[in-house]
């Protein structure tokens, strides 16, 4: 069955990797859930689209850098591309409430914004899969249908969701 095209974008920590309760950087504590691969396949054969709306904050804090960021997002990317998922972009928030306001950071919705406009797409064939609610005020904030799930879950139920499947 082929759907018109959508966008699904996916928060990183408890939706794509184990969200462990603390900064995720390291390649050694980047957990892949198992139920992403299956999900994101499911998903592309019904038209959609991919792109990774994360908040980083450790950056701010000085625990890691974009270097880290960026090299762990190039495992996600190469593992999911290895099974056949591509991930049109990732797009990450690096700064800390700390140190002040920023528009990218989640419940802020620049980041979801900037993932339309790079895709094409309208925020109305648009889904953010998300385990926070800043996660699904960043998705309103934009017009795009939220999807609130707990972290760490199968990824596979809320696509089969979205896909108004059992």
């Amino acid at each position: 069955m082929s759907a018109k095209r959508s966008l699904l974008l996916l928060d990183r920590d408890g939706v794509l990797n184990r969200e462990r309760g603390m900064h995720t950087w390291e390649p050694a504590d980047f957990e892949i859930l198992p139920g992403v691969v299956p999900a994101l396949i499911k998903a592309s054969a019904a038209g959609f689209r991919f792109a990774v709306i994360t908040n980083q904050s450790g950056i701010g804090l000085g625990l890691y850098g974009h270097d880290e960021v960026r090299a762990l997002h190039g495992t996600l990317r190469h593992h999911l591309a290895a099974n056949g998922v591509h991930l049109d972009e990732v797009l990450y928030c690096p700064h800390h409430p700390s140190k002040g306001r920023c528009l990218c950071r989640k419940p802020g919705s620049l980041l979801v914004e900037r993932a339309l406009a790079r895709t094409g797409m309208a925020a109305a064939d648009a889904w953010f899969i998300g385990d926070r609610e800043r996660d699904m005020e960043a998705a309103g904030s934009a017009g795009v249908r939220g999807l609130l799930v707990d972290a760490n879950s199968d990824l596979r139920t809320a696509v089969n969701h979205i896909l108004g499947e059992p």
